[in-house]
């Protein structure tokens, strides 16, 4: 989560991928009976059984899911590298068949004519000639078009191994393809587990309590925008990224996806800095080594603000001591306070 050869949207939709995730929701006979053994849980009830053991829960699974998916972004940007490489490969295939082929027809019309016009043993031919002077002539030539050949020869042999080693490589990407793409798929059921497994705790919440959730979690999210007077962008790109994520804010958080429509956490500031013409890696985890680290005490708008020892969550400073980040799904992209979550480390870019 270097930049991009493309767009990174290449290769699948990731909003259309996403967009039936933050969504789903539990059968209601479920979500019943959960929300009513919630309401009267027992005094001996374990901690998971309550209430806030449920909100608890909540968390650990967003956040579980939130690093399933910075992993799966990891993995789908790597398959198209591959992809791109494997195509970039059998181009080169593709080419150099054809320059092999052209090389072998050029031979075999060489070898045809010296052995038309140098076919007999050369002293036998200079004696037999009517015109010693002019076979002399046509001997040097054709002494020339043999080094020609053996030139040609060792080119096309060259040529060969090189076509083979191409070759080689181009099935190892495609076996890298391959294990890659298996990957993207167990990170995707990864996610959507746990996902669905939040959902499912969240709708069986008593209504007041699923509002209450909704307010305190993480930083519990604001309305409007914030007091930003006095906040200066350390550059004229960071403020650029600045007025685009502000531009998104009220967005849904959509995992995987990143822009125009929704957005996850690392989506949002690729594609941020994207309108400001920089190209951020795809992941939480490579975005903080995206630039010069700084202590949270001097961040100024623009500065990336990665989360949890491991970063796998990350958002974007916008001054007075507030980010723009999109949280989880269910809560769109919005303003939070800076310390909502252990910092791990800033980067400006």
């Amino acid at each position: 989560m270097g930049s991009h050869r493309r767009p990174a949207q290449s290769g699948l939709d990731r909003s259309a991928r996403g967009s039936t995730v933050y969504v789903l929701s539990a059968l209601s006979a479920v979500a019943a009976t959960a929300a009513a053994g919630l309401t009267a849980a027992p005094a001996g009830a374990a901690p998971q059984d309550r209430p806030s053991g449920t909100r608890a829960e909540v968390d650990r699974l967003f956040e579980q899911a939130e690093k399933a998916t910075e992993s799966f972004n990891k993995a789908d940007e790597r398959a198209d590298k591959l992809r791109d490489d494997l195509a970039d490969l059998r181009d080169s295939v593709a080419r150099g068949q054809e320059r092999i082929n052209f090389m072998r027809g050029a031979l075999g019309s060489l070898a045809g004519a010296q052995y038309r016009s140098g076919g007999i043993d050369p002293s036998l031919a200079l004696l037999l000639s009517s015109d010693p002077d002019g076979y002399l002539d046509k001997a040097s030539v054709l002494d020339r078009v043999t080094a020609r050949q053996a030139r040609d020869l060792s080119a096309l042999q060259r040529a060969q191994r090189d076509l083979s080693q191409e070759r080689a490589e181009a099935t190892l990407k495609l076996v890298d393809l391959e294990r890659t793409r298996k990957a993207v798929a167990r990170h995707k059921r990864t996610v959507e587990d746990k996902l669905a497994r939040a959902r499912r705790l969240l709708e069986a919440l008593p209504a007041g309590q699923r509002a209450a959730y909704e307010r305190s979690s993480r930083g519990g999210g604001r309305d409007g925008v914030p007091d930003l007077s006095g906040a200066v962008p350390s550059s004229g790109r960071a403020a650029a990224a600045v007025a685009a994520a502000m531009s998104a804010v009220g967005r849904p958080y959509v995992w995987g996806a990143n822009g125009p429509s929704g957005f996850d956490c690392s989506g949002l500031m690729q594609w941020s800095y994207g309108r400001a013409g920089v190209g951020l890696p795809r992941t939480s985890q490579e975005q903080r080594y995206a630039g010069r680290q700084i202590p949270l005490s001097e961040a100024r708008p623009g500065d990336l603000v990665a989360y949890r020892s491991d970063a796998s969550h990350i958002g974007m400073y916008v001054g007075n001591g507030q980010v723009i980040h999109a949280p989880y799904p269910g809560a769109p992209v919005r303003y939070d306070p800076v310390g909502m979550m252990p910092v791990s480390s800033v980067t400006r870019v």
